[in-house]
């Protein structure tokens, strides 16, 4: 099973507030590298397998415990607040989509490891809040 690196960078979020990744779905999932905002941008790591059949899908289906939804729409959440496990005035999610990743794209991390796909994404909103929904507009993944 082919599995992709995927590097988030959540740009300047609003400070003291919990972060992290949503590991499973609905009911039974987990909230991972829980990180609490300061004056900086936060980091998280993780993989996504891929799925899907090159011939009857345009684009990769993704799986594993990171990715949410269903295909072509996967994404990933980043947990905020009370979601990630944690007292806060904030009960949110942050959905960062996994759309604009191509088999070309898979081909190439997949022959070279010392690559990964990276994205930036904002942490505040335009009212001083976690960001919060899905991302828009979303910048896309880029290989590094």
């Amino acid at each position: 099973m082919l599995e992709l690196p995927l590097h988030i960078v959540l740009q300047l979020p609003p400070p003291g507030v919990h972060f992290g990744l949503q590991k499973g779905s609905g009911s039974k999932y987990e909230t991972v590298q829980l990180q609490k905002s300061g004056s900086g941008d936060l980091h998280f790591d993780l993989n996504v397998t891929i799925r899907g059949d090159r011939i009857k899908d345009q684009t990769p289906r993704f799986g594993g415990p990171f990715a949410q939804g269903s295909y072509p729409d996967n994404f990933i959440y980043i947990d905020i607040g009370t979601y990630a496990g944690k007292e806060d005035i904030w009960s949110r999610r942050l959905k960062i989509p996994l759309s604009g990743i191509t088999w070309e794209i898979v081909d190439q991390l997949t022959t070279d490891a010392d690559l990964t796909l990276e994205t930036y994404v904002p942490g505040t909103a335009k009212d001083g809040s976690p960001t919060c929904a899905t991302v828009k507009p979303f910048a896309g993944w880029k290989i590094v």
